[in-house]
Order: structure tokens, then C-alpha cells, then sequence
């Protein structure tokens, strides 16, 4: 299942249109708050579709029932780009628990590029809710990559792929991976370059969030 919040008008496609733009690009608080913002709403979104049980909470008046969470999801990102997305997914899933992975393109003289992972950070998924964050999903080659590994630490069921903007080829690589995941967005684009860009996308998201790095 895909679930492209910018299909109706909402603050989020307003955060998108912030994200895409050069002029505000400059402003690297703002550009990480807005994928922060996007992610949230995203979470709340998540959270209707989580199982709920019934707790009976002590008020000073009395007792109220009310719904809670059944169990607690894992969340996980991909260094470094994910952090914003991370932070807003963390900031509504505030008891989860995380995992950090180190996913990343390394590219050849010959403009061509391997994602090498080189680190892994992650608690037992077995039997968890997994939501994995990476803002931009392109080729969708380190995202599935990054999943295939967390195998290793158990079986998760269900899987939210949350990202702020996605091409249809990604989408695409994905959902042919892992069809039963869900991947919520915040836009999609039809078009990726011969390097791995999404157009019009927003650029490179790590540089804009943290600044620019060397290539080795």
C-alpha cells in the first residue's frame, strides 16, 4: 500500500513546497523542522492503524478507561539523512524503541555507485512493528537493502516505510521486495536521473540538513 499525503491539500504538501524550495533550503533549521513536522503528522497517521487495548488509568476523580497502544513499534533510520524524520516519528512514538543504520552510496569514478552498510544498531524486532524513516526514496536500493538486514534481528510485522518525498521507481523496488509494507509519503515523483536524483525532489537531503560532505 502506498499513501501519498500530498494527493489533497493539506500542511503537508505546504512543508513539501518548503523543503523544495532553494530560498528556504538556506535556512537549514527550518528544512530540518519541516521533515520533522512531516514525519509527525505521518506518525499520527500510523498510530490509528496500531493495535489498542483497553487500560484502566487512575484520574484523581476516579478511574477512566481509555485506549492505549497495544505494544510499543521499533523505529529505525538511516544515517544521517533519517535524523529529522526520526526525531519527529520519536517525538509522538515516545516510549519506542530505535535502530540506527549506516546505509550509504559509495560512487565509482564512473559516476556508477554501490550502497555499502557499514553499521547496524537495532534492539530484537521479533514479533514488532517496524517503522523505518529515510527522506528521500529514489532507486529504493540502500531502503531495501537496510530492511534485508534487519532480518537478522527478528521477525517484524507489520512495516511503515515513512519518507518525505518518493519516486515511482523506488516505490516500485520496494513494494517488489516487501509488498505488504505500507510506504506513506509526503509527495512522489515520476522521474529519476541517470545518478540516482529524484527531479524536480529537493536535492541532496543529508547536505541540506547537516551540510555539504566529501565523497571518498
Amino acid at each position: 500500500m502506498v499513501i501519498n499525503l500530498s494527493e489533497q491539500h493539506s500542511l503537508i504538501s505546504n512543508w513539501v513546497a518548503e523543503l523544495r524550495n532553494v530560498q528556504v533550503q538556506q535556512d537549514r533549521m527550518r528544512f530540518r523542522r519541516n521533515l520533522e513536522r512531516i514525519a509527525e503528522v505521518i506518525g499520527y497517521e500510523i498510530s490509528k492503524q496500531l493495535a489498542a487495548t483497553d487500560a484502566d488509568i487512575t484520574t484523581p476523580m476516579g478511574t477512566a478507561s481509555c485506549k492505549v497502544l497495544k505494544s510499543q513499534p521499533v523505529l529505525a533510520t538511516i544515517l544521517r539523512a533519517g535524523l529529522p524524520m526520526h526525531n519527529g516519528l520519536l517525538n509522538y512514538f515516545d516510549r519506542a524503541d530505535n535502530a540506527f543504520l549506516s546505509a550509504y552510496r559509495k560512487h565509482h569514478p564512473d559516476g556508477s555507485f554501490e550502497i555499502s552498510l557499514e553499521y547496524i544498531s537495532c534492539p530484537s524486532l521479533e514479533n514488532r512493528i517496524l517503522i523505518i524513516s529515510d527522506p528521500m526514496l529514489a532507486t529504493g536500493a540502500s531502503l531495501v537493502k537496510s530492511i534485508e538486514h534487519l532480518k537478522a534481528y527478528g521477525h517484524f510485522q507489520p512495516l511503515h516505510i515513512v519518507c518525505a518525498i518518493a519516486c515511482t521507481v523506488g516505490i516500485e523496488t520496494v513494494q517488489q521486495a516487501f509488498p505488504h509494507a505500507t510506504i506513506w509519503c509526503g509527495a512522489i515523483d515520476n522521474e529519476l536521473t541517470s545518478k540516482g536524483y529524484i527531479v524536480p525532489g529537493l536535492g541532496d537531503a543529508g547536505d541540506l540538513a547537516y551540510g555539504t560532505k566529501m565523497q571518498q
